[in-house]
């Protein structure tokens, strides 16, 4: 299979035409090798417009998914990242590439262990994965500059949005299925954040969600 053929066709063809493909996230997309990330059964599969199933019943999202993300949060370097729900590492990749350190959390230890191999052997040295329940934020590395849940959440906590810089910026999947939406929260200071609807779509929940105070825009 030519791989390189392959990404090319899921930059142009999948991302390009939903808005999920500026310069420097096609140069992103074209750079991180996604197949590298991907399970070896599926690896003919990574560049599909589809979901790819991981151990323990998660998937990644569907390139188009991971573009939009990118596109919105912006490609500007920052200092630090928080991912809440690792998967296989590879949008941790994603972002490494604009970033001092990302952190990363995954609540299944399989799929802790199968993102720190990957990022290990693809040579990703700034990202730490950690295993635990993240739903709330993981205060012990924060405040971050950019936060991307990659799950859903029904609300969107409270404290999650205080582990923000002022100035950073929140992605999220908000709702549950069948009505879900994805968002970007940016932190003006200390007390203020705006939020924006991006676009419906349904992703797997993250686990274990705690019954929390939401945050009310």
């Amino acid at each position: 299979m030519n791989f390189e053929h392959a990404r090319f066709n899921m930059v142009e063809q999948q991302l390009r035409p939903w808005g999920g493909a500026g310069p420097r996230v096609r140069h992103l997309l074209m750079t991180v090798r996604r197949e590298d990330y991907v399970p070896p059964a599926m690896r003919a599969f990574a560049f599909a417009d589809i979901e790819i199933p991981l151990p323990g019943g998660q998937t990644m999202f569907k390139p188009a998914i991971e573009g939009r993300i990118l596109q919105t949060i912006g490609t500007l370097h920052v200092n630090s990242v928080l991912e809440i729900g690792t998967g296989s590492g590879y949008f941790a990749a994603l972002l490494a590439a604009n970033a001092d350190h990302v952190h990363t959390v995954e609540i299944d230890p399989e799929l802790a262990r199968l993102a720190r191999d990957n990022l290990v052997r693809n040579g990703v040295t700034n990202v730490t994965v950690e295993e635990g329940d993240a739903s709330q934020g993981w205060y012990s590395q924060a405040p971050y500059d950019v936060i991307v849940v990659s799950g859903g959440l029904p609300e969107l906590p409270e404290g999650l949005l205080a582990q923000l810089k002022p100035g950073g910026r929140l992605f999220a999947f908000t709702g549950t299925p069948p009505a879900m939406k994805a968002c970007i929260v940016s932190r003006n200071d200390k007390k203020t954040h705006q939020s924006h609807s991006l676009f419906e779509t349904v992703v797997p929940m993250l686990r274990h969600i705690p019954q929390v105070p939401a945050f009310n825009f």
